[in-house]
């Protein structure tokens, strides 16, 4: 099965492995998800080592909105099998303990503290030493709020912030991404007050499971292109503990960057204050509060 995908066509929905046509090359590619493009790396050659396929061809200018395009109809690319050493990238910040979640655990987008949020992030985990044990956690933004409602413990329903809110499914539905934003932040304020850390990964962990979210183990030399605000499907994202998080264990590293906004054309000059602004709401949190503005608040 060949797809030719332009401009605006829309991607593949063979749920098995197909082959996908673009930049003038054949990708291997599957859908885990409605909502996940896989490609797995370039027809013929499945024994070759990794190459950096992701700039040398996906990401060249002439096919770049194209591909960005790909990225908001579908809600996350996934790349595998790529290696690149490109400067763009920067260590993805926060840090896990034991005694709390960190902001990164709580389903978020990129820029929630601002007026301008990135198209799109994408999310890497280089080829190194060591593999990555903790998963990143994707789903679409309503479905996302749809599970946090749907598992929230009944005493949890029933406190102050949320009583009398009107949490149905057709409500939900019906709503913008503002409003889902708002009812999100109240839910994810009352789960840090009223449970414990691990208390609060458990609920969470069921809301990737009623999310159908896509946390599958990261590998190495592994994109993630992740639709954050954009004309398309919008997706949220977080670090996910699929096991009780008890520290002492290595993992390996994950790098990140906002590539529509980083990875400029020839001219355009980046935005300084954008990205200082984005970097700045990733800092761990002081004394327990998050930037303010921030659409789940102090959490």
């Amino acid at each position: 099965m060949s797809t030719p995908l332009g401009h605006s066509a829309a991607p593949p929905s063979d749920p098995a492995h197909s082959v996908l046509a673009f930049a003038n090359c054949l990708w291997r590619v599957r859908r885990p998800r409605p909502f996940v493009l896989v490609i797995e790396g370039e027809v013929g050659t499945e024994a070759s080592a990794p190459s950096d396929y992701l700039h040398d061809k996906l990401l060249l200018p002439e096919w770049r909105e194209a591909f960005y395009q790909l990225v908001d109809a579908t809600g996350l690319v996934v790349c595998l099998n790529s290696h690149t050493q490109h400067p763009t990238y920067r260590d993805v910040r926060g840090r896990s303990s034991k005694g709390r979640l960190s902001q990164g655990e709580y389903y978020h987008h990129d820029g929630c503290t601002g007026p301008v949020k990135p198209r799109f992030v994408e999310i890497r985990c280089p080829i190194q030493p060591q593999t990555r044990g903790v998963a990143t956690a994707v789903a679409p933004h309503r479905d996302v709020v749809n599970a946090m409602v749907q598992v929230l413990p009944t005493e949890l329903a029933a406190t102050p912030a949320l009583t009398g809110i009107d949490m149905s499914l057709a409500t939900i539905s019906q709503m913008d991404d503002a409003a889902l934003d708002h009812l999100q932040g109240l839910i994810t304020r009352t789960v840090r007050k009223k449970l414990n850390a691990e208390g609060a990964r458990s609920y969470f962990r069921h809301v990737d499971a009623a999310a159908n979210a896509y946390f599958e183990p990261w590998a190495l030399g592994e994109s993630r292109f992740i639709a954050n605000a954009n004309s398309g499907t919008t997706m949220q994202h977080r670090r996910a503990y699929q096991t009780p998080h008890t520290g002492g264990v290595a993992h390996g590293h994950l790098v990140k960057r906002w590539t529509n906004e980083e990875l400029l054309l020839p001219g355009q000059v980046v935005d300084q204050a954008l990205i200082a602004a984005l970097c700045s709401e990733e800092g761990d949190e002081v004394d327990g509060e998050r930037a303010e503005g921030c659409y789940l608040g102090a959490h």
